[in-house]
């Protein structure tokens, strides 16, 4: 039986987090944790935020862990293996962990299985591009000359990107030029199949995507979970993770 939009229950969006060494009082251990902003933006936005850890048996956990889902957000975080794409490892990219990665992969051929709206945050994009067959250049000072996307020390840059009109990007933000806080060296060389360009810089680097079908996929190299007086885009993912609830037929116990 299919909700009711009065009985409509609240969106359940899970996010995929990092698993790294951590300190908390006396102990020294490894842990799951992701930045409060991105789950404050997805519950000021209406949704219900599900943690989601790199797992061993990545298939097997990805297909039992999406039977509970609405939507899912693949978060900003260290980068992509270029070994993914085929690509020489450079010298200032990040040791190889291959855990998120194929962690994060299941969880996206699933979801696209499924049917389940996504939406790529800044590595979230890039693993993305690199799903669908694209490239990344791995350090960008080196491709642009420039070290306006990474400041270092913790502090998020501030650029400008321009929207494509007639995008489901630009129905979420608007067209035309756009303030984003920005923390990455890495970003999109080569675009995966299939997705289509919906935001640049002024340098020409890929700035978003999307699918341009009915499929809800939106991705940014931005963060905008850094930026709590503007929730659109997790407002959009929200929205499409409660139509995709209701989509399905929900068994009603007797």
């Amino acid at each position: 039986m299919a909700s009711s939009g009065s009985d409509a229950r609240t969106p359940v969006i899970g996010l995929t987090t990092y698993l790294e060494q951590a300190t908390q009082g006396v102990w020294e251990v490894r842990a799951a944790f992701l930045p409060q902003q991105y789950f404050d933006a997805v519950t000021a936005s209406g949704g219900a935020a599900v943690l989601l850890p790199p797992q061993p048996r990545a298939d097997e956990a990805a297909a039992a862990v999406l039977d509970g889902l609405d939507g899912l957000i693949l978060t900003g975080g260290i980068d992509v293996q270029p070994e993914l794409y085929g690509a020489e490892r450079h010298a200032l990219t990040d040791p190889p962990r291959p855990d998120r990665d194929a962690w994060e992969l299941a969880l996206l051929r699933g979801a696209r299985a499924r049917g389940i709206p996504l939406f790529g945050i800044c590595r979230g994009l890039q693993l993305i591009n690199v799903a669908f067959g694209g490239t990344l250049h791995q350090h960008l000072p080196e491709a642009l000359g420039t070290e306006r996307y990474r400041l270092g020390g913790g502090v998020f840059a501030e650029n400008v990107v321009t929207v494509a009109d007639g995008t489901r990007l630009a129905g979420l933000v608007g067209a035309g030029e756009l303030r984003v806080h920005s923390y990455h060296h890495q970003g999109v060389d080569e675009l995966g199949d299939g997705l289509r360009v919906t935001a640049r810089s002024d340098d020409g680097l890929v700035q978003g995507f999307e699918l341009p079908d009915d499929d809800y996929l939106v991705a940014v190299q931005w963060h905008p979970e850094q930026d709590s007086a503007d929730r659109r885009l997790f407002l959009g993912l929200v929205a499409a993770a409660a139509r995709f609830a209701q989509s399905r037929d929900v068994a009603v116990p007797a």
